[in-house]
């Protein structure tokens, strides 16, 4: 979804929301507990809701209609600290410093309160006014454990709500405690409660040392920070460089001894201050967790979850975790992975949809549509240049939205909608479980398979994503392997509809394609410079999708590839026509006649080409429609070559902003040259080799 909120202020001040901005909600959390459900509620816009972490990098916002006129709802990225550890968590933590919400929305986990609750104290001690809404109470319950909200508001002064966001349980009380906060500003008395309660787990204690430190550093702070100076001191003796920054750049401030006292600080405390801090207030959590859940009797606990490598969350022994254990193993792992992608991706998507759906779609608006629009044209439009640009060979009519419904609706549709399964039933943090020690091959780490499997769906939304890596080599690395070989759903779906008759040729694509993108990516991860990414990752307990969500996914990313898709069909329609009209597009056909000679294709594939450049997919309905003139080697040739193919227009704008223009030419300099260069040499091998195409 689309920010609809005020811009983001710049580093530097104190981040005071844009005038006429109205009230602001944040929703904060880890990955996988329902904060876009709860904002989807809250909005009334859908969002993606997804289980695995990286779908709201780009934080969306809405306006907050359940909330009342003037609010403004934004759900962050997951996060599971005030102090960052990945680029999800200092976006979220920056947009708490710079946008000074009224209201804060924890969303919290009912089965794993106990790892949900240090998030809680940092933010109650940041003086932030806080709502905490302890939602999958059905799940919860489905363990065994009940929760009691009593105990937590007394220790923390901060509303507690347990709730179901899918079934809408406990939402109505949520609403009425976020506009209860915002008029009491219930995080400021909070953050005081905290620091002077008596109780020994109302208040984590860090020890002489760091309270020590934490009070020299807070009697140097100003005032009207956007965090308690409580919390900032904290942020400082931990080592929190970004922090620091701002507070440099901040009007009225003196940095220079507030900088030399955090690193006197952090040296007398030395490396483990950050850990001490965390057990501190991990302590703290486990005494409130046992007081506020209750569990029944013969019924075991989840187990405690391991932050190191899989952030593992859900239930505790039974048929979903042995299941979600299984879809991990090394062993069994692999073959329900290629089942998937073979009933999926090949058999529903690529088989069913665009082998059979689509050729009776395209062949009912070829007998039925255009024959009424070419008669109404020669009717109503008298200038034969206007009736062929509407109803001509490549005509609006005819070509554009023949393409946008007929072909490429149903392919796209029908990935989405295998894409929302996996998504909402938790298999896809499995496979990129499954997919680290793949990636680690080439360089990645298996976080990287989240944007490599969207490129499936659109390679443009994909290298968006790709900003999720940890840093700039990883998403260079996953950037360069979207651009050359990963097909995105509907050019996917046409390439498996050409080569589905021919399981030669198809196996022939598909090693190709494979070993061409294992092969550049292992040496692009040779060459590239820099250390190997760690992996994290949340992995959520198995679900049984619901419909409606699925639908509702399904729909909202069909309107936005719709909104997106048919007005570039119809330029590239209208830059079709103009060629013809301006003898541009024979010229470029020609150009183009020394490399399609090198790759064994007709003349007419020059056209097929260039709709590749403007939209991959436009280019496989292009070559669609060429396939009765070309024999099972060539149609090999052309869909290995067009799959390596360098990106759309739209891919390369998003490329061009995300990496910058010299790596973004330079990539697609690089696929270009390997897709022709190496979709000659595949020409010649199967010209001599004896494989029957």
């Amino acid at each position: 979804m689309r920010g609809v909120g005020p811009r983001r202020p710049a580093p530097g001040g104190w981040g005071r929301p844009a005038r006429g901005a109205g009230r602001l909600l944040a929703i904060v959390g880890p990955p996988n507990v329902g904060k876009s459900v709860i904002f989807n509620r809250l909005t009334g816009a859908y969002a993606t809701v997804s289980n695995y972490p990286g779908t709201t990098v780009e934080v969306a916002r809405g306006w907050g209609r359940a909330l009342g006129p003037g609010w403004q709802v934004v759900d962050t990225p997951g996060m599971y600290s005030l102090l960052p550890v990945t680029g999800e968590e200092r976006v979220a933590r920056r947009l708490l410093w710079e946008e000074r919400p009224a209201v804060v929305l924890q969303v919290a986990d009912a089965k794993n309160l106990e790892r949900m609750l240090p998030l809680t104290l940092a933010l109650v001690e940041a003086g932030l006014p806080l709502v905490l809404a302890v939602n999958l109470m059905d799940e919860a319950r489905r363990l065994g454990l009940e929760l009691d909200p009593a105990p937590l508001e007394a220790a923390l002064g901060v509303p507690v709500v347990p709730c179901v966001a899918t079934a809408g349980e406990g939402l109505a009380i949520l609403r009425r405690r976020i506009l209860e906060a915002a008029e009491g500003r219930l995080g400021a008395a909070a953050a005081g409660r905290l620091q002077n309660a008596a109780s020994a787990c109302a208040a984590p204690n860090y020890g002489p040392l760091v309270e020590a430190a934490r009070d020299r550093l807070r009697a140097l702070l100003p005032a009207g920070l956007p965090l308690s100076p409580n919390a900032v001191a904290l942020l400082l003796i931990q080592g929190d460089g970004e922090v620091l920054d701002w507070l440099r750049r901040a009007p009225g401030i003196g940095a220079a001894p507030l900088e030399e006292l955090a690193r006197a600080a952090g040296g007398a405390l030395g490396p483990t201050a950050a850990a001490g801090v965390a057990e501190a207030r991990q302590r703290c959590a486990r005494l409130l967790a046992a007081r506020a859940l209750n569990r029944r009797r013969g019924l075991e606990p989840p187990r405690a979850p391991d932050r190191g490598g899989a952030r593992r969350a859900g239930p505790g022994r039974g048929f979903a975790e042995v299941l979600g254990r299984a879809l991990t193993h090394p062993v069994l792992g692999p073959p329900v992975a290629g089942a998937v992608i073979y009933f999926g991706l090949y058999r529903f998507v690529g088989v069913w949809v665009a082998g059979r759906l689509v050729g009776g779609l395209e062949q009912t608006y070829r007998a039925g549509v255009e024959p009424l629009v070419r008669l109404a044209l020669e009717r109503w439009v008298p200038w034969p240049a206007v009736r062929d640009l509407l109803g001509g060979e490549f005509g609006l009519f005819t070509l554009a939205l023949r393409y946008s419904l007929a072909i490429v609706l149903p392919i796209v549709g029908a990935f989405f909608l295998v894409f929302s399964v996996l998504e909402d039933t938790g298999y896809l943090p499995r496979l990129a479980l499954l997919s680290d020690r793949l990636l680690k091959g080439l360089g990645l780490s298996g976080r990287a398979v989240i944007p490599l499997s969207l490129g499936f769906g659109c390679d443009t939304m994909a290298t968006l994503v790709s900003r999720t890596l940890e840093d700039r080599r990883e998403r260079v690395l996953a950037t360069l392997l979207l651009a050359l070989a990963v097909p995105c759903s509907a050019q996917l779906g046409v390439m498996l509809a050409l080569l589905s008759p021919a399981p030669r040729g198809l196996a022939v694509w598909a090693l190709f394609v494979g070993g061409v993108s294992l092969g550049v990516g292992a040496l692009a991860g040779r060459l590239l410079p820099g250390r190997r990414p760690a992996f994290y990752l949340e992995v959520p307990p198995l679900r049984l999708p619901r419909l409606s969500n699925l639908l509702a996914k399904m729909g909202a990313r069909l309107r936005w590839y719709l909104a997106e898709v048919i007005p570039v069909f119809c330029l590239a329609s209208l830059a079709i026509w103009a060629g013809r009209v301006t003898g541009a597009l024979p010229w470029l056909e020609r150009a183009l006649g020394p490399v399609l000679a090198w790759l064994g294709l007709p003349p007419g594939m020059a056209l097929v080409l260039l709709l590749g450049f403007l939209r991959r997919d436009y280019g496989a309905a292009g070559l669609f429609d060429l396939r009765s003139q070309l024999t099972t080697r060539q149609l090999v040739v052309a869909a290995s070559t067009l799959t390596l193919f360098i990106p759309c227009v739209a891919q390369l704008a998003v490329m061009i902003r995300e990496r910058g223009a010299l790596t973004a030419l330079a990539i697609a300099t690089v696929v270009g040259a390997i897709a022709f260069g190496l979709g000659g040499l595949l020409n010649l091998l199967l010209s001599v080799l004896p494989l029957g195409l």
